[in-house]
């Protein structure tokens, strides 16, 4: 799920999913869009926000699957089929890459299946490509495939001013980038990741984003970055879970 935070503009719900979405309570912005949730795009968001929780948390996946199914059974539009097939896809990519079950050949049908519904135009072409990236990255250990969709993602999120999947695609660009030994390109990437969720307040977020940065800094300042990530870890209750093994201390060198 993208988006950009919330403005002076916005009403209250979404001001209060946002504030809740941000700090890691996935469940308790979940529940504040059950009572409209028979609406196809308030559905999918339910879902979103559960599906979030799952990749984050590794847990509550039942929960996220309910939730799921029951955005699927209202959609009656193509763009509605199309988001809660591209969340079906996440759904299954996060289950794969957690170990849970390997469903990564149902990650790339949903997927595939969200690619024929959304038109080009459409606003949640810029998330599908950036997690058919994912996909390509992860699970097929392709970079280079993950770099084309990452770049398409990155161009359609600019275009919509989407600056919280900008802060996911600067991210997994920059660490391709590392990966290639581009190292300023790398801290570039990182560094605007992590401004990017400063400035929107995506506090659950941030954490990685610090442990990012600090792989592309020397020291002292990597040490810097990562005490920090390592304090928001653990303010937050230990999510993202994947995160801890990241941030263990590491021995002078």
């Amino acid at each position: 799920m993208s988006g950009s935070g919330t403005t002076e503009e916005d009403d209250p719900l979404r001001t209060a999913v946002w504030r809740l979405r941000s700090r890691g309570c996935w469940t308790d912005a979940a529940a504040l869009l059950a009572p409209t949730a028979d609406r196809p795009p308030v559905a999918v968001e339910r879902a979103a926000l559960l599906i979030e929780r799952c990749l984050y948390a590794e847990c509550g996946w039942a929960e996220a699957e309910d939730a799921l199914r029951a955005a699927e059974a209202v959609a009656r539009e193509d763009e509605d089929r199309g988001a809660a097939a591209c969340e079906r896809g996440y759904l299954a990519y996060a289950a794969t890459l957690h170990g849970v079950r390997d469903r990564a050949d149902e990650a790339r049908s949903a997927l595939g299946r969200a690619a024929a519904l959304l038109s080009p135009s459409s606003p949640g072409r810029p998330l599908l490509d950036f997690r058919r990236g994912l996909l390509a990255q992860y699970l097929a250990d392709t970079p280079q495939a993950a770099r084309a969709a990452y770049r398409r993602a990155h161009a359609g999120a600019t275009a919509r001013g989407d600056a919280l999947l900008l802060s996911f695609t600067w991210r997994h660009l920059a660490a391709l980038a590392l990966g290639d030994g581009e190292l300023a390109e790398a801290r570039h990437g990182f560094a605007e990741s992590l401004r990017l969720r400063e400035e929107l307040g995506y506090l659950v977020g941030t954490a990685p984003a610090l442990a990012a940065l600090a792989d592309a800094e020397p020291e002292p300042e990597a040490t810097r970055l990562r005490t920090e990530a390592r304090r928001l870890f653990h303010l937050l209750g230990g999510v993202p879970t994947w995160l801890a093994g990241h941030l263990a201390p590491r021995p002078a060198a």
